[in-house]
């Protein structure tokens, strides 16, 4: 019964559903069926990139570009935000690159359309504007530099004195001046503009100069910038006037007498004392130690200093000092500081106390090196022999004291003076024309 029930349902049913497919076919869909599906939004228009064109490009879920169907590689690209973009398109190195040029507002189309024209010009003679910019991206700001320069140049190949001083050029001049910039776009006008700025530092002006030089020299050893130039050349230093300040005879009697009176700091009185007797620099006296002293070579060993490694010979009147010196134990300098084992640092406050008192405010430490070498010069040292008593490895260092040598030239322009003086005194003789012109 169930076969046959089955049959009959399809057999009266098929003729309804034949129908109601025609009538499905000659039905008129809605409107709705008639609209295909909208597709997305292009990503890109070609127009002429004009201000009411920029204007007008309103933005979008996602960011588009305007392209120039004039200038080719010439774009807008529109941020979902409403930022606009100017920008150069081109293909360089076998890649396709984009430069951004400015932002519309900031700049005009007719001005970003001059900047696409010089990208995509120097595009054409084989250039890539993608390229320069990466690099400046990966230049280091100068400050970033400057503390890489101090940690693998300057505290590696120089001396503590010069460390110091690189360290305050870069943290003090250096850095709050040009700190920001990157190290690629740092230009000789930039320098320049910075050595002005300190024409009442003329000294400190200068040693800023020599060191940012040097930071630029290893910038392109290293290859973090590799075009070789150095904008630090041919800026003009200023002129410096050395001092000649050197101690007279009343002058180191009134700081002998000093130092006789100062009981209360005698490391800084026994420091000052070598200093004079020595001819030495500070820092060599700061950091002598008891087994560099050679009493009987009579020298003082230094195994290092300014200009290296270096014998200083002595007379008896440093080893007097000497001997009235008490060594200290696990301290091995000579001149020992406060703090246990090291040597005696600041030697410039105590230096302020002693001179005020001497009545020489106008006297560094540095000059005592000076009356040093101008002592030597008064006793008929010459300069050669000067010169291998301070240190020097170069005659021109010792040729600045050869002006303190006034004796030997007062006694020169003596001579000639009285020679000119006596010539001038003598009678007039007459020739023998004048004789005869009077006889006629």
């Amino acid at each position: 019964m169930h076969h046959i029930f089955l049959f009959l349902l399809i057999y009266f049913c098929h003729p309804f559903t034949m129908m109601n497919d025609q009538e499905r076919r000659n039905f008129l869909p809605i409107d709705s069926d008639l609209i295909p599906d909208v597709p997305e939004k292009p990503r890109w228009m070609m127009v002429k990139i004009t201000k009411r064109a920029v204007d007008a490009a309103a933005p979008a879920d996602k960011e588009f570009f305007l392209w120039d169907d004039e200038l080719k590689g010439f774009g807008l690209r529109i941020y979902p935000t409403g930022r606009k973009m100017y920008l150069a398109q081109f293909r360089a190195g076998g890649r396709l690159r984009r430069v951004n040029i400015g932002l519309h507002g900031a700049l005009t189309p007719d001005q970003a359309r001059t900047e696409a024209m010089k990208h995509l010009s120097e595009v054409r003679l084989g250039g890539d504007p993608a390229s320069v910019r990466d690099r400046k991206k990966a230049s280091p700001t100068m400050k970033e530099f400057g503390q890489r320069f101090l940690d693998e140049h300057v505290a590696i190949h120089c001396k503590a004195t010069t460390q110091a001083e690189y360290k305050r050029s870069v943290e003090l001049f250096i850095n709050p001046k040009l700190g920001s910039h990157r190290l690629i776009d740092v230009t000789r006008a930039d320098i320049v503009a910075l050595h002005a700025s300190m024409k009442d530092k003329p000294y400190q002006a200068n040693r800023t100069l020599g060191v940012l030089s040097v930071m630029f020299t290893i910038a392109n050893d290293w290859e973090v910038l590799t075009d070789g130039t150095n904008p630090c050349w041919k800026v003009k230093r200023y002129k410096e006037v050395k001092r000649e300040r050197y101690l007279t005879e009343d002058e180191l009697a009134r700081l002998g007498q000093v130092l006789r009176d100062a009981t209360s700091e005698p490391e800084a009185v026994n420091c000052i004392r070598l200093l004079l007797l020595t001819g030495c620099r500070l820092g060599e006296i700061q950091t002598l130690k008891w087994e560099y002293v050679d009493r009987k070579a009579g020298v003082l060993r230094l195994p290092d200093s300014k200009t290296g490694a270096k014998l200083v010979p002595v007379g008896d009147s440093v080893f007097e000092v000497l001997d009235g010196i008490k060594k200290i134990d696990k301290n091995p300098y000579v001149i020992t500081g406060y703090v246990e084992g090291r040597h005696l640092t600041d030697m410039q406050h105590p230096w302020r106390r002693i001179r005020k008192r001497a009545r020489l405010e106008d006297v560094r430490i540095h000059d005592l090196r000076h009356s040093f070498a101008s002592d030597a010069l008064e006793l008929g040292e010459d300069l050669t022999m000067i010169g291998k008593l301070l240190g020097h490895t170069q005659v021109q260092t010792t040729a600045r004291y050869a002006h303190l040598k006034t004796a030997p030239v007062r006694t020169a322009a003596n001579s000639v003076s009285a020679a000119i003086a006596m010539a001038l005194t003598k009678p007039v003789q007459a020739s023998n024309d004048s004789e005869q012109e009077e006889a006629a």
